[in-house]
Order: structure tokens, then sequence, then C-alpha cells
């Protein structure tokens, strides 16, 4: 082996063990830092959803600021949640309202269906008085006497409020320096790895913005489907509970989650006389089958086109390494930026570099 590929080959080795060790520094400082981290990654990915927005405004309107663009996006995004629980919030209050007083009018029904020890477990934690007073308020508040002081909750509420302030305060500086942000990110690249990292990062820019639009219009429809179905079924809390799925469906197979509490709210509602266990728990299960095909192999290939193509073991470990990394966002992200990182693996380390041909130019010079 001659020198040249003795140099070449420690070259590689020393580049791997730094990128490595780079890697393992990022990792440690995300751990160490994520409860300081979280609101401004919370504010990046609010900022790169709205950002389309801004310039289509910008654009339009032919406006060379964008705080302009920026205060109307904000104020259109207000605006729209605001509407949603305008229509949301009085609809959830007004079904727990209706349990909770089916919950003490009706009296106490056991299904033949369910095994007595099973009903004799769930009773002693789901009674009518547990549950009433639950939907009530009244035990979440002896449980906060009880767990905790009035200082810490109210120190506590402090924090969250400003974790948010915070956050929306990013959000705005974001917006406003968007494009001047993401150009000193690049500039930050050494000119001599800046061609293939521009290519990187277009890529990933490409593969988020096809995965979280396609991804939203998906949890939308699904939520739209899950309300449905468990209103026709006669589920309490269905409109709750769908659009508490369609949020879920951000999430590869959390959807699934739901089960625990739409079980729980068949069983409340068996409990009250007006249906049976097992016959509604087997709707609500139609329910997700009806709704998981129509999503899965009907709105997936048509919006979302070629899926990842992501093993479900590859799929579970990375929703798992995120997760731990970034919390709920990093769960959000985990998938696109997973196959990006297999796919320029596959590329660019898996697959041998292909040796140039001579160029006939020299052998005809020689």
């Amino acid at each position: 082996m001659s020198d040249s590929k003795r140099a070449i080959t420690f070259d590689r080795v020393i580049r791997v063990i730094a990128t490595l060790a780079i890697i393992a520094v990022a990792v440690w400082l995300i751990g160490i830092l994520s409860n300081v981290l979280l609101p401004f990654c919370v504010a990046c990915i609010i900022s790169y959803l709205l950002e389309p927005v801004v310039e289509f405004q910008q654009k339009h309107l032919k406006l060379r600021h964008r705080s302009i663009p920026v205060f109307l996006t904000l104020l259109e995004a207000a605006l729209i949640f605001g509407i949603l629980a305008y229509f949301f919030i009085p609809s959830a209050i007004d079904e727990i309202t209706q349990l909770e007083a089916m919950m003490k009018t009706s009296p106490r029904h056991h299904s033949s269906f369910i095994p007595p020890e099973i009903h004799e477990y769930f009773s002693r934690y789901f009674s009518h008085e547990n549950i009433s007073k639950y939907l009530s308020g009244s035990r979440m508040e002896a449980v906060l006497n009880k767990s905790t002081t009035v200082l810490a909750a109210t120190v506590d509420f402090l924090m969250h409020t400003i974790e948010w302030l915070l956050t929306f305060i990013y959000v705005i500086f974001i917006l406003l320096d968007y494009k001047r942000i993401m150009q000193g990110f690049r500039l930050l690249v050494p000119p001599k790895y800046r061609e293939k990292t521009y290519l990187v990062l277009d890529d990933i820019k490409d593969n988020m913005d096809r995965y979280f639009r396609s991804q939203a219009v998906i949890a939308c429809c699904a939520a739209v489907f899950y309300c449905i179905g468990f209103s026709i079924v006669g589920l309490p809390l269905s409109i709750v509970m769908g659009i508490t799925v369609g949020l879920l469906y951000m999430i590869p197979y959390f959807q699934y989650v739901t089960l625990i509490p739409v079980i729980i709210l068949c069983y409340i509602n068996s409990m009250t006389g007006t249906c049976e266990f097992w016959p509604e728990l087997g709707k609500c299960a139609l329910v997700y089958v009806i709704s998981q095909c129509i999503c899965d192999y009907l709105l997936t290939p048509k919006i979302m086109g070629k899926t990842l193509g992501l093993n479900p073991a590859i799929i579970l470990l990375s929703l798992s390494i995120w997760g731990t990394l970034l919390g709920i966002i990093g769960m959000i992200i985990a998938l696109p930026l997973t196959a990006i990182i297999i796919a320029y693996y596959k590329q660019y380390i898996l697959s041998s570099p292909k040796k140039e041909p001579s160029s006939p130019i020299r052998h005809k010079s020689v």
C-alpha cells in the first residue's frame, strides 16, 4: 500500500472519529439543554410552517419589508385557532357535562359480557362517584391540594406561560429575518463542503415540505373520519376523541394510543345501561379499521405519493431516539430525518466510489 493511500485512509478514519465525537457532544448537549431548546425548536417548526404564507403575502402585496406580512400571518393563524377553539371547546364542555349528568342520573348497570372480576376491578376506579368527581373538577382540586402547594402551582403556571411567551417571541424574530438566518447557517459550512452540504439541505427541505404538508392534510381528514364515526357509534366525547386521533396522526402509530381512552369510554357508556360493552367496543374498532384503511390505502398514496419506505422496526427505533432527544418535537420530525440519513448513508458510505476512466486526451498526448 502506497503512502498516499495510507494518508487517505488515515484521513478518513480521523474524519469518522471527529464526526462521531461531534455527534456525541451534540447529543449530550441536547440532552442537558432540552428544556431550554424546546421553545426554540417549537418556534423553528412554527416559523417553518408559516414561512410560505409570509412569502405568499409579501409577494402578492408587493412589500419590501417583512414586518407587515409577518403580522398578517400571525393574525390569520390566531384567528384560525380562535375560530376552531370557539367551535371545539364549547362542544367538548357540553359533551363532558352531558356525560357527567348521565353518570349521576343513570342507575348502575353491569354488562353480562364482562367477567365479574374485571367489572369489580374497573368499578373500583371508574365508579359513578369517581368519574363524576373527575368530570366536575372537585377531584382534581383535591389532588392538586394534596400533591403540591398553591405557590408551587403558581410558579409552574408562570414558567409555562414564560415558555409559551418565549416561543411566540422566537417565532416573530425568526420570521422577520428568516432568509437571513437561513443564509447565515449556510455560510457556517466551510467553502470546501458547501456544494454537497447545500445539496443535502435542499433535499431535507424538500422532504420536510412534502412530508409535513401531506401528513397535515391526512391528519385533518382522519380527524373528520373519526369524529363522524364516533358520533354515529354514539361514543361519549366523540368530537374530542376524533380530533385527538387526528392530532396524533402526525406521529406514526400514535393514533392507536387512543384505544385506551376509547375502551374506558365504552365501559363508562355501558355502565349507564344505554348499550353493552363489547358491541360498543366492536363498533369503535370498526371505526378504526375503516378510517385507517381509507387513510392508508386511499389518501396516503394520492396525497403523499411514494412513502418513505422505512421498516416498522426502524420507525419505532427512530421515534424512540428522536423522542428522547427532543421530546414530542423529535417524534414529529423523526421519520423524514431518519429517511434522509439512511438515504445519504447508502449513497455516500455504502456505495463504492466509481473509478474515473482514464482521460482519452492523456492517451492521445502520450
